[in-house]
């Protein structure tokens, strides 16, 4: 049986997904903007998982627009809030703050904005664990700072950002503190109304239901009230901040996986042991190939419990990935939405790690339904494949 490791390949939809999908398109498919009785019914199944979705981020129905992914919520809530700063304060400076240890969808928006528009792009310093310096932020927020833009959680090493310091400089400053909290949401608590670490300080907060086990091509942007956005795409849907038809069987989809990961989350054993399989993968692959070594922070606690990225020095990560494919295992070189790039990761580029340690990372990710078997078999055939290929290749970089 095939040891799914890769971030997106390890959160197959359950059952209850599923159905609830196959319910929407087959019961319920009628355009939920209509207002005849099927229409409305499709209507009401969408609310229903809008409250479901706002449940498990500890937010109000109303703060929740559905997106067809982490991608355009992401997009929407930079670009979204930027504009309207422009509207607010026309010809006046405008300014971000972020990492350089985004996901690409983060990163190519700050880029496309500081080459359209003229936004200047401020970057966070990095510690060699890939966290923020939040200490540095205060010192880079002024008047013509619209937003702030950090992630939560990385997506290829499982670093945790101190989302509850950057809110508190955030809010000092008046200035909206967006979280990409794609790794996030689903994985761990979350209460946008709660306590800063929990995320009572964030404003806007984009995430996406496959990776908390549903379905793909649909996410959400939280966007607290009071935050002033402009719209991308026009329309009357998603109470005219995100136009066009929604996606009612995903979203339907969505809002079932979403009260399935509320319920995992109630019970904090559950991490711990998902935790303890990571370790354990970890350590068996780090005894079978000593000179590889973990990248991100060291201490449990600041590395999300799903996520390690192993460097294999003196090998290249895509070779490595197509062997441990071909023998039943699926990991990722890097994010998934690029491991088919030939480059070395921007993000452990930008933590310090070495090229040559760099070109040769793997990221392997567990769901809450990775098993024990899985754990053992993929460390296993992690060894017999670096083995095979180092005995195979001369040494690279």
């Amino acid at each position: 049986m095939p040891a799914y490791l890769d971030n997106n390949a390890t959160t197959q939809p359950t059952a209850e997904v599923v159905r609830a999908v196959a319910d929407m398109l087959t019961d319920r498919w009628q355009n939920p903007s209509s207002v005849h009785r099927g229409g409305q019914a499709a209507r009401h199944a969408i609310e229903l998982a809008r409250e479901s979705v706002a449940r498990l981020v500890g937010a109000r129905p109303r703060e929740i627009v559905f997106t067809s992914g982490a991608t355009e919520s992401i997009d929407l809530a930079i670009r979204g809030v930027v504009a309207a700063r422009m509207l607010a304060r026309p010809g006046q400076p405008v300014s971000i703050v972020t990492t350089d240890v985004e996901h690409e969808a983060v990163r190519d928006a700050c880029a496309d904005l500081a080459e359209e528009r003229s936004v200047q792009v401020r970057r966070l310093p990095i510690n060699p664990d890939g966290r923020v310096d939040a200490s540095a932020l205060p010192a880079l927020l002024d008047a013509g700072t619209a937003l702030v833009s950090v992630q939560w959680a990385n997506n290829e090493t499982g670093a945790v950002q101190p989302v509850a310091d950057i809110a508190a400089a955030c809010r000092a400053a008046n200035v909206p503190f967006h979280c990409d909290g794609t790794q996030w949401a689903g994985k761990m608590p979350t209460d946008l109304a709660g306590a800063p670490d929990l995320g009572g300080g964030i404003d806007l907060l984009s995430f996406s239901a496959h990776k908390l086990h549903g379905p793909k091509g649909v996410g959400a942007l939280f966007i607290r009230r009071g935050v002033r956005l402009r719209p991308r795409i026009r329309g009357t849907q998603e109470l005219e901040r995100r136009g066009g038809t929604e996606n009612a069987p995903a979203i339907a989809g969505f809002g079932v996986a979403a009260d399935q990961a509320r319920a995992w989350l109630a019970d904090p054993a559950r991490r711990q042991e998902a935790a303890a399989r990571r370790d354990r993968f970890e350590a068996r692959v780090l005894a079978a190939v000593p000179d590889a070594s973990v990248n991100g922070p060291r201490q449990p606690a600041l590395r999300l419990w799903n996520t390690t990225n192993i460097a294999f020095p003196r090998l290249e990560a895509e070779a490595l990935l197509l062997l441990l494919s071909e023998q039943g295992v699926a990991a990722s070189a890097g994010a998934a939405c690029s491991s088919g790039s030939l480059d070395p990761s921007p993000v452990l580029l930008a933590m310090g790690v070495p090229p040559e340690r760099a070109h040769g990372s793997l990221r392997f990710s567990l769901s809450r339904t990775t098993t024990d078997a899985e754990i053992d078999e993929a460390a296993d055939t992690v060894d017999r494949c670096v083995a095979r290929l180092r005995a195979s290749a001369p040494a690279v970089r």
